[in-house]
C-alpha cells in the first residue's frame, strides 16, 4: 500500500496510516500546491481519529489538485445500485441494515421496504459514505467509491419484508424496476430451528463464487464471514509491503457476493488482510465505510468488528485477533485488554440467560490449526482458549488457514475426547471443538499430514506443526487433528432447539465445492 517492505514490517497499523497520509499529502503539495481537506478525505467516510488527523493534514489548504475525488453526478435513471448486502443491527428480531453502492455519485438514495413487492410505500433515507483512494496508495489510479446504508428499525419478528435501494432518478418501485427488489426475514421471536453458514478466506474467485452458490441453496438464516474478505490488500497488511492493495477489488466482491448477501445478513468478522493502512491508524476505516455493523462491542472506535447478536437460541460473538496476534502484531494490543475483558462479561451474561442455549464464537487467526502456512496463534490460545473452555463455549469458527479442519474434543491444550466423524460432543462436561473454515475461494495451503474426511479417513496418531508466540514460532506435535480437507469448502450448521432438560443440538457439516460432505458431527446440550 505503498509503505516500503523494511518499514512496514516494523511498524504498527498506526505507525503505517501515518506515514502514508504524511507521504501523500507531500506529494501532492510539491505537485500542484497544498491539497484541501476534499481532497484528502473526498467529503470521504473518515471515522474518528482519522478525520481529525486528515483535518490537521489539511490546515494549510489551499488548491485542489487532481488527485481530489470525484464529486461530480450523473442522471441517476442511467446508475443501477450493485452489491447489495444485509447486516443485523443489535436485534436481529427488530433491525437490519442494507447496504449497496453505487459506481459514481447520486442524490438523495434510499430504501423501499414493504409486505409484499407491490406495497413498498415505506421509504427511508440512506447515508452515503464516500471513500477515496488516490493514486499511489496501492495498484489503481484515483479511486472514489460510494457506499450506502439505510438503517431499519421497529421491525416485526419473524416477518419476510421486500425492499429495493434507489436514488433520485431510479426508484425501484417503479414497474420496469420491479426486478431489483429484495427480500429479508428477522430473527423469530422465540426458539425454533435454523440454519446459519460459516468460511472465511473468500476473495474474488471462481471457487469464491462457485461456494456462494452453494451457500444460497443451503437456505441460511445468516452467514458469518471469518475474515480476510475481498483481499483488496493480498500482502496481509503488516507483513509486507502491501504494494498490491487494489480498492477496486472490493467493487468485484460485494458484486460477486450479492447473490447472497441481498437476502442473506453476512456478517463479517475482520482479519489482517481486512487492515488497510490508508483510511484509518487501525486499518479498519474502509471497512466502516463498506459494512455497518452491531454496535453493541466494547470499542466501535478501535473495534468496529466486535460485537454480538442473538438468533433464537443461540447468541454469536465476533472477536479480532488482530488485537491479540503475535504472528501478525501490526494491531497487536490495540484494545489494551478491553477486548478480553468485554469477552468474558459477554460469555457470562450469555450462560446466565435463560432463553440461550448455545454459543457460537467466530473469528479469523486459529486458536488449533496444523496448515504449514499459519498453523496455530499463540495469542487465541493465551487469551481467549481458557475462556472458550470456562464458559463451556459451544463451536468455534475460525479462517486465516486455507484448508477445512477439525479438532477433536480439546480441554487444557490436550484431546480431552476424541471425535470421530458422526460424533457427538457434550461441551458442559467435556471440552470444546474448532473448525478451520478458510477455504472458501483464496489459494489452497497444505498439511504435514494426509487428507482425512469423510469416506476418505487416514487416522493419525500425531501430526507435526507449529505455534505462534511472542518470541516466534514453536514446533508441536499434536493428537487434536481429527478431520484435515484440502479443497474448496464451507460450514452448514443446523440448530435444533428442544424443550427444557432434554438435548438440543448443533449440527455441524463441512460441504465441499463439489456439494459432497466432508464431515459432521453434533453438539448436544441440555436446553433450559
Amino acid at each position: 500500500m505503498g509503505v516500503p517492505q523494511q518499514l512496514a514490517e516494523r511498524m504498527s497499523m498506526a505507525e503505517q496510516h501515518e506515514y502514508l497520509r504524511a507521504k501523500f499529502s507531500r506529494r501532492n503539495m510539491i505537485r500542484g500546491g497544498a491539497v484541501t481537506l476534499g481532497a484528502v478525505t473526498g467529503g470521504a467516510f473518515v471515522p474518528g481519529a482519522t478525520a481529525q488527523a486528515a483535518t490537521q493534514a489539511a490546515t494549510q489548504a489551499a488548491v485542489p489538485t487532481r488527485t481530489a475525488p470525484r464529486t461530480e453526478t450523473v442522471d441517476g435513471a442511467l446508475v443501477a445500485p450493485f452489491g447489495r448486502h444485509l447486516g443485523y443491527g443489535n436485534d436481529p428480531r427488530t433491525e437490519m441494515t442494507i447496504s449497496w453502492q453505487v459506481p459514481v455519485s447520486v442524490k438523495k438514495p434510499f430504501v423501499r421496504i414493504g409486505a409484499h413487492p407491490w406495497d413498498l410505500s415505506r421509504k427511508i433515507e440512506a447515508e452515503v459514505r464516500t471513500l477515496y483512494t488516490p493514486a499511489g496508495v496501492g495498484a489503481s489510479a484515483d479511486h472514489t467509491q460510494y457506499y450506502v446504508h439505510a438503517k431499519l428499525t421497529h421491525l416485526r419478528p419473524g416477518r419476510t419484508y421486500y425492499y429495493g435501494v434507489g436514488h433520485a432518478g431510479f426508484d425501484p418501485a417503479e414497474p420496469h424496476l420491479l426486478g431489483t427488489l429484495g427480500t429479508f426475514t428477522t430473527a423469530p421471536a422465540h426458539k425454533a430451528p435454523f440454519t446459519f453458514t460459516a468460511f472465511g478466506d473468500q476473495g474474488v474467485s471462481y471457487h469464491g463464487l462457485a461456494n456462494d452458490s452453494l451457500l444460497l441453496g443451503q437456505n441460511p438464516a445468516f452467514h458469518l464471514h471469518a475474515g480476510d474478505i475481498a483481499y483488496a490488500d493480498p500482502s496481509g497488511a503488516g507483513k509486507t509491503a502491501d504494494t498490491g492493495y487494489d480498492s477496486r477489488v472490493w467493487d468485484q466482491f460485494l458484486a460477486q457476493t450479492e447473490s447472497v448477501a441481498k437476502s442473506v445478513p453476512w456478517m463479517v468478522s475482520y482479519g489482517n488482510h481486512d487492515m488497510e493502512a490508508w483510511y484509518s491508524p487501525n486499518g479498519y476505516g474502509g471497512e466502516e465505510a463498506r459494512f455497518t455493523l452491531p454496535d453493541n462491542g466494547p470499542d466501535k472506535k478501535h473495534l468496529p468488528g466486535v460485537y454480538s447478536f442473538v438468533y433464537g437460541n443461540t447468541a454469536v460473538i465476533s472477536l479480532d485477533p488482530n488485537d491479540i496476534s503475535f504472528e501478525i502484531p501490526a494491531n497487536l494490543g490495540l484494545s489494551g485488554g478491553t477486548q478480553t475483558k468485554w469477552f468474558e462479561a459477554q460469555l457470562k451474561k450469555y450462560r446466565a440467560a435463560h432463553d440461550i442455549d448455545f454459543v457460537v464464537v467466530f473469528f479469523h487467526h486459529c486458536a488449533y490449526c496444523t496448515s504449514t502456512a499459519h498453523a496455530s496463534e499463540g495469542g487465541v490460545r493465551q487469551e481467549w482458549v481458557p475462556l472458550f473452555e470456562t464458559y463451556q463455549v459451544d463451536l468455534v469458527i475460525n479462517g486465516h488457514n486455507h484448508q477445512y479442519e477439525r479438532t477433536d474434543v480439546i480441554k487444557g491444550n490436550e484431546v480431552a475426547k476424541k471425535l470421530p466423524i458422526g460424533g457427538t460432543a457434550y461441551p458442559e462436561t467435556e471440552g470444546v471443538v474448532y473448525v478451520t473454515a478458510g477455504a472458501a475461494g483464496r489459494s489452497l495451503y497444505a498439511f504435514t499430514a494426509p487428507d482425512s474426511y469423510e469416506g476418505h479417513e487416514h487416522e493419525q496418531e500425531s501430526v507435526a506443526s507449529f505455534v505462534n508466540l511472542k518470541d516466534g514460532k514453536q514446533n508441536e506435535t499434536v493428537a487434536w487433528s481429527r478431520v484435515r480437507y484440502l479443497d474448496y469448502s464451507f460450514l452448514r450448521v443446523d440448530v435444533t432447539p428442544a424443550p427444557k432438560g432434554r438435548y438440543t443440538t448443533l449440527k455441524v457439516q463441512g460441504i465441499a465445492e463439489t456439494g459432497e460432505r466432508i464431515d459432521h458431527f453434533t453438539v448436544a446440550r441440555r436446553a433450559k
